[in-house]
């Protein structure tokens, strides 16, 4: 396993939740959607004892509900133990490119929100998936919470600006 730099340039993509079986094998609790997409990337920054360090996964897969790996040089069980509860990150260079509209949620976190007649409402804290569609986790002077709908309470997402334009009532 190579040694990196602490940056804070990665996002994260999970934490490791346990172990599998007895060959070092660990299971991921993942924040990608699909979850099995975390294993996808090839590589991951994993901060294990406060140090981020480069790791190559050599396999992974849906195991029932739960999402798990193979980190290579990880071959015994208490070995992988150790390594419960660490933090899962990649590069963004190592993310899909995504279509005109499309977004990713480390994006929009932290991006300034304004109604369109001007009032600003606060910034994106987080976000929430509901099903129907993606929600906004403003704070401002109080926590709203705006539907992420293109077009409809979204009207524009400017990245160089740091803004999102919604069509809302500041009162809600």
């Amino acid at each position: 396993m190579a040694e990196q730099a602490t940056t804070d340039a990665l996002i994260s993509l999970g934490k490791i939740s346990g172990v599998f079986g007895v060959k070092g094998w660990v299971k991921v609790h993942s924040y990608t959607d699909p979850r099995e997409k975390i294993v996808k990337y090839g590589s991951w920054q994993i901060k294990h004892q406060g140090q981020w360090r480069e790791v190559e996964l050599t396999g992974g897969k849906c195991q029932g509900k739960t999402v798990v790996a193979k980190i290579a040089g990880l071959d015994d069980r208490d070995e992988a133990m150790l390594y419960h509860g660490d933090e899962i990150a990649i590069y963004p260079k190592q993310l899909d490119k995504l279509q005109q509209g499309e977004y990713y949620w480390h994006q929009l976190t932290g991006l300034k929100v304004v109604t369109t007649e001007g009032v600003e409402l606060g910034t994106v804290h987080h976000l929430l998936e509901t099903g129907a569609n993606d929600v906004l986790v403003v704070r401002g002077d109080r926590e709203r919470l705006v539907p992420f709908t293109v077009g409809h309470a979204v009207i524009e997402v400017d990245l160089s600006a740091e803004q999102i334009i919604v069509d809302w009532d500041p009162a809600f």
